[in-house]
């Protein structure tokens, strides 16, 4: 019997602009534009990813009813949503601050590493870590 290998490749987004969420990601967090292809008139394929990543990529994918432009920035019902790993939160808390992205809390220190709470141009609420070294 042979095992079974899959991974979550990405997270569908779902944002109110392509060309905002563009913006924010790759200039406010360094995110890579990994993919923006044109499907529709009205519909792209638009993948970022973290610098430096090799994992989970997030598909941004915009709203086009009501239904979807209402979870726009509270897909987990008010919960942190995403968790971006850092090698350096300090290098990254100060990027956060000149770009004046919203930070929730923190630095603080927890038992699995240094944790910052912070908020995208929608709300969606992130953790980032940097994770302790063992």
């Amino acid at each position: 019997m042979s095992r079974m290998k899959q991974e979550i490749a990405q997270i569908a987004l779902v944002v109110r602009n392509y060309d905002e969420a563009i913006a924010f990601y790759t200039q406010k967090l360094k995110f890579q534009l990994i993919e923006d292809t044109e499907l529709t008139p009205t519909k792209r394929w638009v993948v970022i990813a973290p610098p430096g990543s090799s994992g989970c990529r997030l598909l941004l994918a915009q709203a086009s009813n009501d239904a979807q432009l209402q979870s726009i920035g509270n897909q987990s019902g008010g919960r942190v949503f995403l968790f971006l790993h850092t090698d350096d939160i300090q290098r990254d808390v100060e990027n956060l601050h000149q770009q004046q992205v919203s930070i929730i809390s923190g630095p603080t220190q927890q038992p699995y590493g240094k944790v910052l709470v912070f908020e995208d141009l929608y709300g969606n609420k992130w953790d980032l870590i940097e994770p302790t070294k063992t």
